[in-house]
C-alpha cells in the first residue's frame, strides 16, 4: 500500500479539531427575534405543511429536500479495509458528504444503518424517501449493493445512485471516449478486457455496452479467470449476464489482441507480457486503489503507443469519481428528477469527455502545475477545472428531461448554466491549485522555527505530502525529542537539520550581515550574535544564500518583531515594497485585505504601492483583481480628513496605467455587495472586489481578526509580498495547517 502523507495523529486530529466531525448545520433564515422563530415554527410553519398536503410537488418549494442528497452505507465494504461496519464506515460517509457541498454546493447528510440484512436496508431507506432529492449509496459489499440498489430504485420516487458502481463507470466511460478517439477506434468495433468482476467492474461494462460496446466484444475475468458461458464456479446473477463466449480462460489469453483493459482488481494483476500482447494504440485503465494493476511506467517500458489511465492523483489521467457524482446529482436535483438513468450517466460521460478537448484555461494549467492539452496525458479533466459546476450538470439535466425523468424541466438553459457559476466555490480551487503548483515547485523551505512543535508537525507534513523539502532550523537532539514527543520520531531521518553550530556557511553569512548593517550602528558582536543566535535571521540568512528556496517564521515571535529582525537581510520596510496581504475565504468567497502587516499609516503612494501588491497575490491565487480603496465615506460623503488619502491614492494608479479595475474610495458594502454598488453606477468596478486596500494597519488588522472571530472566516496569511525571496511570516497562534498553507505559499512565490 503506498505510504500516507500523514500519520495517524494527523489523520485523528483532523477529525476532532476544531469539533469532532467534518460538518454541522446552518440555518439559511433568521432566528434572532419572536417574529423569525415564529415562521420558523408554529404557528407559521403550518402554512407550507398545508401547501405540501395540498400538492406535494411544493415541497421542493418551501424546503430543502431539492438540495439535500443522503449518503447511506452499512459499513460492509469501508474503502478497502472491509467490513467495519455501519458505526466505522461514518467518518467515510462524512467526507462524502462535504465533497457534495465542496463540489457541487449540495446539502448532504450521512446515514449509518446498522443491519446487514439488504430487507431491513431497503425499508429503511425507503420510509426516509420523503426527506431527500436523492439517495447515495456508498460502502456496501456486493451482491448486496446490487440488490439493494435496484429494489431501492423500483421502489422510491427520487433518484437513487450507488456510486461505487456508477462513479466510477462514468469516470472510465468518460475517458474511454477520448482514448478511442485519439487511437481513431470506435467503441463498437474495439475488443474490450475487464479485469475485477465487483460493483464497479459490471457497472463499467453495462454502461459501456449501453454506449455501444459490442456484448460479444467483451470479456469479463474475476479471480478464477475469464467468465464465461458454462462456467459455474464462482458465479452469481450479475456476472452471468456478461458471461461471453469464448475459448480463452486465462487474463493473459484474453487480453491477446485486446484494444481495451480496464482494471478494477488488485495491484499487479497485469504484466508487461500481456501488454505487450495488447492491439496496435491499446487503451488501459489499470484503476486499482491504492496502487495500479500495472504502473504507466511499466506499460510504457513494453508499448510507447499505450494510453493509461490509473485511479492515482500522481499519474495523468486520475479516473476520480468526484469528477462525476456531485455534478450528476446536481443535473438531477435541479430537475428534480424521479431517477438518474443511462441516458444521464452517458450525457455525463460525454460531457466530461467534451471538455477534456476544449482549450483549458490558464488557472487550470496553474492549479495542475503544468500545461494541459488533449491528447494521450490529458484525456479526461482534472477536479480542478471549474467548468464542471456549469459544463456537466446542464449536460446531465438534458438527459433527463429528454428520457421523462424530470419532474420540473429546466425552461432557461442559459440562466441555469449563469446560476450553477454562481454556486461555484472559489475557495476550493485555489488552495488545491496552490498545493499542485508547491508540488510541481519541489522547492526547499527553511522552517525557521524548528523548537516548536507545530513547526515540525508542519515541515513533517510538507515533505510527506510531496510538497518539497523541509529544512528546520534547530539543535538535532531538541528537534529529536520534540518529533517524538509528537509521534513523529520516523521522521528524523527524513528532515534536513541545520543550525549555525554546524554550517560550514556561518562566516559567509556574518560577512554579508556586516556589510549591511555596519553603518547602522551594528558592531561585529552584534553582528554575529544576529547571526549565530537568533534563528529568524540564521534563516533569512540561509535563504539569501541560496541555501533554501522559500523560509516560513512567525511562530514564536510577534510579527512585527520578526518582520525588524528579517529586514536585517532583506528590505522589508514600509518604503521598501514590503506588503502584506491577508486572503479571508468564507461563504464560498475569498477577499484579499492589504496592508496587515507592514504600513502602519500609509499615504496615497504607499496606498497605490499596497493595491499593485494586493492585485498581483491576487492573480498569483487565479483570480481577477478587483481592487477596492475602502474607507467609511463613499466618493467623497461624508467629507473627512482621514478618508481624503483613499480618495487620492486611486489617481495614483491611473497616473501608473496599470492593468487591473481600481475604484475608490469607498464603503465596504459598496465594494462587497452588488445591490450597495447599484446606486454608483458611475463606478469602474465590473463585479463586486476582492482586493480591499484599507487606511491603516490597525484597521486591517481589526477587519481581519474580526471577519475570523465572528464569521468563522478562513484566513491565510498576512501573505508577505514584495521582497527579493519569497518569505512568509506565519502568526503566534497558527494551526499547523497554517504554517502549512504558509509554507506552500512560499514554495509557489505567491505575490
Amino acid at each position: 500500500m503506498a505510504k500516507p502523507r500523514f500519520t495517524r495523529e494527523d489523520a485523528l486530529t483532523f477529525h476532532m479539531e476544531p469539533t469532532p466531525g467534518k460538518w454541522e448545520v446552518t440555518a439559511t433564515v433568521p432566528m434572532t427575534t419572536q417574529r423569525d422563530l415564529s415562521l420558523a415554527y408554529s404557528p407559521g410553519v403550518a402554512i407550507p405543511c398545508e401547501a405540501i398536503a395540498e400538492n406535494p410537488e411544493t415541497a421542493y418549494d418551501y424546503t430543502n429536500k431539492g438540495n439535500l442528497v443522503a449518503v447511506i452505507s452499512n459499513g460492509t465494504a469501508v474503502l478497502g479495509l472491509g467490513n467495519l461496519g455501519a458505526l466505522a464506515s461514518k467518518p467515510v460517509m462524512e467526507g462524502k458528504s462535504v465533497l457534495f457541498k465542496r463540489f457541487a454546493d449540495i446539502n448532504s447528510i450521512d446515514l449509518e444503518l446498522d443491519t446487514e440484512d439488504a430487507d431491513a436496508f431497503c425499508n429503511a431507506v425507503r420510509l426516509m424517501g420523503p426527506s431527500f432529492g436523492g439517495i447515495n449509496l456508498e460502502d456496501i459489499k456486493a451482491p448486496e449493493c446490487f440488490i439493494i440498489e435496484q429494489r431501492l430504485k423500483e421502489e422510491m420516487d427520487i433518484p437513487v445512485f450507488h456510486d461505487d458502481q456508477h462513479g466510477t463507470a462514468v469516470i472510465c466511460a468518460a475517458g474511454l471516449i477520448n482514448a478511442l478517439h485519439l487511437s481513431g477506434k470506435k467503441i463498437e468495433d474495439v475488443r474490450i478486457v475487464l479485469n475485477g468482476a465487483g460493483a464497479a467492474g459490471i457497472a463499467c461494462l453495462e454502461l459501456l455496452k449501453a454506449m455501444g460496446a459490442t456484448p460479444d466484444n467483451c470479456i469479463m475475468c474475476d479471480t478464477k479467470g475469464v467468465i464465461y458461458q458454462g462456467r459455474t464456479e464462482g458465479m452469481n446473477q450479475w456476472k452471468s449476464a456478461h458471461a461471453a463466449v469464448t475459448d480463452t480462460r486465462t487474463l493473459a489469453e484474453a487480453m491477446a489482441g485486446a484494444d481495451v483493459f480496464l482494471g478494477v482488481s488488485a495491484k499487479g494483476a497485469v504484466t508487461k507480457e500481456m501488454v505487450a500482447s495488447m492491439a496496435p494504440d491499446p487503451v488501459i485503465f489499470a484503476m486499482a486503489n491504492p496502487d495500479p494493476e500495472i504502473t504507466p511506467e511499466e506499460a510504457h517500458e513494453v508499448r510507447e503507443d499505450a494510453i493509461v489511465a490509473t485511479g492515482r492523483s500522481d499519474y495523468p489521467n486520475q479516473v476520480n469519481n468526484v469528477l462525476g457524482f456531485p455534478y450528476l446529482f446536481r443535473g438531477a436535483l435541479d430537475i428534480h428528477a424521479r431517477a438518474i438513468n443511462d441516458d444521464m450517466k452517458i450525457a455525463c460521460a460525454q460531457a466530461l469527455a467534451a471538455l477534456a478537448r476544449e482549450d483549458v484555461p490558464d488557472q487550470v494549467a496553474l492549479a495542475y502545475g503544468r500545461n494541459l492539452t488533449f491528447g494521450r496525458d490529458y484525456i479526461i479533466p482534472t477536479p480542478f477545472d471549474p467548468r464542471l459546476i456549469h459544463k456537466i450538470p446542464p449536460a446531465v439535466a438534458r438527459a433527463g428531461m429528454a428520457t421523462g425523468v424530470a419532474r420540473r424541466p429546466i425552461v432557461d438553459m442559459e440562466s441555469y448554466e449563469q446560476a450553477l457559476m454562481a454556486r461555484m466555490d472559489p475557495t476550493a480551487s485555489v488552495l488545491r491549485g496552490l498545493y499542485a503548483r508547491a508540488r510541481a515547485a519541489q522547492a526547499k523551505i527553511i522552517f525557521a522555527e524548528g523548537d516548536d512543535p507545530r513547526v515540525l508537525r508542519a515541515a513533517v507534513a510538507f515533505q510527506r505530502s510531496g510538497l518539497g523539502r523541509a529544512v528546520v532550523v534547530g539543535r538535532e537532539a531538541d528537534v529529536a525529542e520534540k518529533l517524538g514527543a509528537a509521534g513523529l520520531a520516523d521522521a528524523m531521518g527524513e528532515l534536513e537539520i541545520t543550525n549555525a553550530a554546524r554550517t560550514p556557511h556561518l562566516e559567509t553569512y556574518k560577512d554579508f550581515l556586516y556589510r549591511r548593517l555596519q553603518r547602522k550602528g551594528h558592531d561585529a558582536q552584534d553582528i554575529h550574535r544576529l547571526a549565530a543566535r537568533d534563528r529568524h535571521v540564521f534563516a533569512a540568512l540561509m535563504l539569501a544564500h541560496g541555501h533554501g528556496d522559500g523560509m516560513v517564521t512567525g511562530v514564536t515571535r510577534k510579527s512585527a518583531h520578526v518582520l525588524e529582525l528579517i529586514n536585517h537581510v532583506y528590505n522589508a520596510g514600509p518604503h521598501d515594497g514590503a506588503v502584506g496581504v491577508s486572503a479571508l475565504m468564507t461563504n464560498g468567497r475569498i477577499v484579499l485585505i492589504a496592508d496587515t502587516l507592514v504600513h502602519e499609516w500609509p499615504e496615497e503612494e504607499d496606498l497605490a504601492d499596497i493595491a499593485e501588491r494586493g492585485a498581483a497575490v491576487a492573480r498569483h491565487l487565479g483570480l481577477v483583481p478587483r481592487v477596492a480603496f475602502v474607507s467609511f465615506s463613499t466618493f467623497g460623503y461624508p467629507v473627512s480628513e482621514r478618508s481624503e488619502k483613499m480618495h487620492r491614492a486611486p489617481a495614483v494608479l491611473e497616473r501608473r496605467g496599470v492593468d487591473f479595475e481600481f475604484e475608490g474610495e469607498m464603503a465596504v458594502d459598496v465594494a462587497l455587495n452588488p445591490r450597495s454598488a447599484e446606486n454608483y453606477p458611475f463606478s469602474r468596478l465590473t463585479g463586486p472586489a476582492n482586493v480591499l486596500v484599507v487606511p491603516a494597519r490597525h484597521s486591517a488588522s481589526i477587519s481581519v481578526k474580526l471577519m475570523q472571530e465572528m464569521a468563522g472566516a478562513t484566513v491565510i496569511g498576512p501573505i508577505l509580498t514584495g521582497l527579493d525571496r519569497p518569505i512568509q511570516v506565519c502568526s503566534t497562534v497558527s494551526t499547523v495547517n497554517d504554517i502549512l498553507n504558509m509554507a506552500v505559499m512560499a514554495a509557489v512565490k505567491v505575490g
